[in-house]
């Protein structure tokens, strides 16, 4: 029997829930290794660099995943002609940024990125090779097969990258953990997905899709400046170690908010796609995961801000404190970038990737020049701007989608404030009742178990429904 669409959403979510919480506990588990074996200008100088290979990435995929998910029934040919051109591409964009490498390592003002530039800037080529695999695999909601498929790469990867800090090998470890992570998932799209390419190329279908990628890939390049743009100024403004401090609390930001998104990144086009044609329906879909996100959202990310320094300090040592103190910071925007990414998930699926475009592409023109403008009032005061500037493209976002589907501002407040409120409140009150507590193991500990504890107890008591239906769908699914 086929199954409807709401039990593929819920078997999505729950697929995407359990690879994200695998997946982030691995990246915590490693992250936390690596942290004590490398130095913050390690992880400064994979961070200089990284925007470069996101953006390669951006390039030879070209927005083609959503693009397919967007047609109805995508053929063979569809997908051959993204194989075959995403692998072109790929190549000729690695064969630019070798030649780049000297240039790029100028604007940092550090000679050691040339080698390492080249050689990580590889995985662009690796990367390539599965786009199609993954649009199929995406396209038919094979959400358990790619959970899988991340979950081996990722920990055959932090395996690789550990021992190879462990011997000395610095920055060199990172590079490579990126490069096995690509390989070993590229390896496991294919082999869980059943289409395979031929040699006959017709790029036809790539062109007719690329009126609506183009938009997407404009897009998602833009996206990847705005996530790095400090990365990108700190590098050339301050140091190595400066920028490592940052990337460390940004990465930990996003490990923690990727939770959440990626479990709903997962279900939520597809989904929002098969109801394009019923407005009401995608509406009250949209408003659903909304609340399911915010109601794990608020929590997650301002308890961690909560705990951020006890969890350094236990977790990567005390030389990465400058990291934490920027983290607190940054968890403030991180519990609203999945509600962002739903959003904007609505706007593509109404095939308006050119709002997409101009909402993100807005929001990087007014970062820039408000962080080149400040730059010199430090980094601290850069970190808050950018995370106001997110706070205010929130509703940026609800604005424009009230203008496809009705989602007014009155319906979102009343979406994400309940479980907004309760979480501020949460941890005021479990920060003020542990102060007294001076070991940090034990105050970490204690304000972990009181936040959720109370947090729990306050949605039980004010008869939440998606607790309610959170707490039905985990019986169900573990109670036999």
């Amino acid at each position: 029997m086929a199954e409807s669409l709401k039990e593929k959403t819920a078997k999505g979510l729950f697929w995407g829930a359990m690879n994200n919480g695998a997946m982030q506990f691995i990246g915590l588990l490693f992250g936390i290794v690596l942290g004590r074996l490398l130095s913050p200008s390690d992880y400064g100088m994979i961070a200089m660099i990284t925007v470069f290979s996101l953006i390669a990435n951006a390039l030879q995929n070209s927005g083609f995943i959503t693009a397919i998910t967007n047609l109805k029934e995508p053929t063979d040919n569809d997908y051959n002609s993204v194989f075959w051109f995403n692998i072109s591409v790929g190549c000729f964009l690695y064969v630019v940024l070798f030649f780049c490498a000297p240039f790029i390592a100028d604007y940092y003002h550090t000679p050691a990125l040339v080698s390492l530039s080249r050689y990580a800037f590889l995985s662009v080529v690796l990367s390539s090779l599965c786009t199609a695999q993954s649009a199929y695999l995406f396209k038919n909601m094979m959400v358990k097969q790619k959970a899988q498929a991340s979950l081996i790469a990722t920990l055959s990867s932090s395996c690789v990258g550990v021992a190879m800090a462990f011997l000395g090998m610095a920055y060199w470890a990172l590079a490579t953990q990126t490069l096995v992570f690509n390989l070993v998932n590229t390896l496991l799209f294919w082999y869980y997905s059943p289409w395979r390419p031929n040699l006959h190329v017709d790029f036809a279908p790539v062109k007719r899709m690329f009126r609506f990628s183009f938009k997407l890939l404009a897009t998602t390049i833009t996206t990847h400046i705005n996530n790095n743009i400090l990365n990108i100024l700190l590098g050339h403004y301050f140091t190595a170690h400066d920028t490592g401090n940052y990337n460390q609390a940004y990465q930990w930001n996003f490990k923690a908010y990727y939770v959440i998104q990626g479990m709903i990144d997962s279900v939520a086009q597809p989904v929002l796609v098969d109801l394009r044609e019923q407005p009401q329906r995608q509406l009250e879909a949209l408003r659903k995961l909304i609340r399911f996100t915010a109601f794990i959202s608020f929590p997650l990310m301002l308890g961690f801000g909560m705990v951020a320094k006890e969890f350094i300090v236990i977790t990567i040592t005390a030389k990465w404190l400058a990291s934490a103190e920027l983290l607190q910071i940054l968890s403030i925007s991180g519990a609203i970038i999945p509600m962002c990414s739903l959003m904007s998930s609505l706007i593509v699926s109404k095939g308006k990737s050119g709002t997409f475009f101009w909402v993100t592409f807005s929001l990087g023109v007014v970062q820039i020049v408000t962080m080149i403008l400040i730059w010199h009032w430090g980094i601290r005061t850069m970190v808050i701007v950018c995370v106001v500037l997110n706070w205010i493209w929130l509703f940026v976002w609800q604005f424009f989608t009230h203008r496809l589907i009705g989602y007014r501002l009155l319906m979102f407040l009343k979406d994400i404030l309940p479980f907004a409120l309760a979480a501020f409140g949460v941890m005021a009150v479990t920060y003020i009742a542990t102060m007294s507590i001076h070991q940090v193991v034990v105050l970490l500990l204690c304000r972990i178990a009181m936040a959720v504890v109370l947090y729990y107890l306050v949605m039980r008591v004010a008869g939440a429904t998606i607790l309610k239906e959170c707490m039905a769908f985990v019986k169900h699914k573990f109670g036999k």
